[in-house]
């Protein structure tokens, strides 16, 4: 979910002098190729597991997968960038659009016997957030330590009085980055936000994706058209995932690193890293980013992982402004024989970001990307499936602003099974899509055209 256009025509100017001294991509290749083969290991709910268990593991997975060498070459270089561990043990729970995660949310919520972790872009000031802040407030009633982060910008909207009802109540509240100067928690770092969408429950449960705490999800979206005097209320689409296991401590610590290094206030004594068993067969990676970081892990992970790529590439995402590594991976791929599927919005909330990103069809297209663009909602997922075996949920869009300027977090998960469950989401997005085929967008209009052109001069700052 990006700034209403009021929102970014006030935060514009602070971005751009942002953008002095800006953090830059790496070069991928040069890291990827620096990062060379070694043997994956895995920890389940004991720790490291051996060698020779390892081994065996991924044996297994590439024999249920078509013995496919993503799974070496991935894995090698996952492990090398990473502090996170691949994790046994896990349960994983796909959940689509706003209705069944904060169904989900709100059960979990209601069982928390011990603490609530909640970190999210933005809570808004409507009946979601409100539900939300009753669900909060009753929890932290009973004796279950709440602490919250929220984004500066991401609240820009969001009255304080919001927040402080929730402070009153023994709340710990967090704002991220605050966009007041004489506010900031050392350098005023007006570029970093915090994009993650974390809800972890008395640490055994984690929630993450790209859904943030807003009625867009539940009540729809006012879109306004071009042209048009009235408006039309679109659902928004979107993905998050439910996880269970050994895995939870990873995301923890993710979350109170944020708290650590936002200065927040000290949190109350509670039992945040519980001793977790295993709840099922799923194996998960936590990733995380942040421009504190030499360079992006997830972008890093997503390159690699197209280029490792033998036979499919599936992408679904909600902001789409590629840079030139992540152009040259997707066409590389479809070169060589991958089936590269892309499934981007045929309309958004974020007009520059939507022209921006149409600028580079014609590349794509030419160089045998597949591009469909989702029909009816607005679409708002950021996932991706490699190979049938290699899969992740995240906040993270593929556009500059989340690989260079955000704090943002994803799940890779390995394996077939679960794989095929991402499978049967992308088709069934691919269903309510239009394929955008070489010839129909030569014939687009001259207005399409000078609107790609004028917005791809923004690309850094989307």
């Amino acid at each position: 979910m990006k700034l209403n256009a009021l929102g970014l025509a006030a935060l514009s100017l602070f971005f751009a002098l942002g953008l002095a001294g800006c953090a830059t991509l790496p070069d991928a290749d040069a890291l990827i190729a620096r990062h060379s083969a070694q043997a994956a290991r895995f920890e389940n709910a004991s720790g490291p597991v051996s060698m020779k268990k390892s081994a065996a593991i991924v044996t297994a997975l590439k024999r249920k997968s078509g013995d496919i060498d993503i799974l070496d070459k991935q894995l090698a270089l996952e492990q090398a960038i990473s502090d996170s561990p691949l994790t046994l043990g896990n349960h994983v729970t796909l959940l689509q659009d706003g209705a069944a995660t904060y169904a989900a949310m709100f059960a979990a919520i209601a069982q928390a016997k011990d603490h609530i972790n909640l970190e999210s872009y933005i809570i808004e000031d409507d009946a979601t957030g409100h539900k939300f802040a009753t669900e909060l407030l009753a929890a932290q009633a009973r004796g279950v330590q709440v602490n919250l982060i929220y984004d500066s910008v991401g609240g820009f909207n969001t009255p304080k009085a919001f927040f402080e009802q929730l402070t009153q109540a023994g709340i710990a509240v967090l704002e991220f980055n605050p966009i007041n100067p004489l506010q900031a928690k050392g350098a005023w770092l007006i570029n970093n936000r915090d994009h993650r969408k974390l809800l972890i429950v008395d640490g055994r449960v984690v929630f993450l994706g790209g859904i943030n705490i807003s009625n867009v999800y539940s009540s729809g979206s006012v879109i306004k058209r071009p042209g048009k005097k009235d408006t039309n209320t679109v659902a928004w689409r979107d993905t998050d995932l439910q996880i269970t296991g050994p895995v939870v401590a990873e995301f923890q610590k993710m979350f109170l690193e944020t708290w650590r290094k936002q200065h927040g206030p000290a949190l109350a004594d509670k039992t945040y890293f519980p001793t977790l068993k295993p709840q099922g067969k799923d194996i998960v990676r936590a990733i995380a980013s942040t421009p504190d970081d030499p360079y992006s892990q997830i972008y890093l992970t997503l390159i690699s992982a197209i280029g490792n790529a033998e036979k499919h590439v599936r992408l679904t995402n909600a902001y789409f402004v590629p840079d030139p590594q992540l152009l040259t991976a997707l066409n590389n791929a479809a070169a060589r024989g991958v089936e590269v599927k892309l499934i981007l919005p045929s309309h958004s909330d974020s007009e520059l970001v939507f022209h921006a990103g149409r600028a580079h069809y014609q590349e794509l297209l030419q160089g045998g990307v597949q591009i469909y663009e989702r029909q009816g909602e607005l679409l708002h997922s950021k996932t991706a499936i490699v190979d049938g075996v290699w899969s992740t949920v995240g906040s993270t869009n593929l556009d500059w602003r989340s690989f260079l300027d955000n704090d943002e977090v994803n799940a890779v998960v390995l394996g077939p099974d679960f794989a095929a469950q991402m499978q049967a989401m992308f088709e069934k997005d691919l269903a309510a899509s239009i394929h955008i085929t070489p010839e129909a967008w030569a014939k687009r209009s001259l207005e399409f055209k000078l609107k790609e052109w004028l917005a791809q001069w923004w690309r850094r700052l989307l």
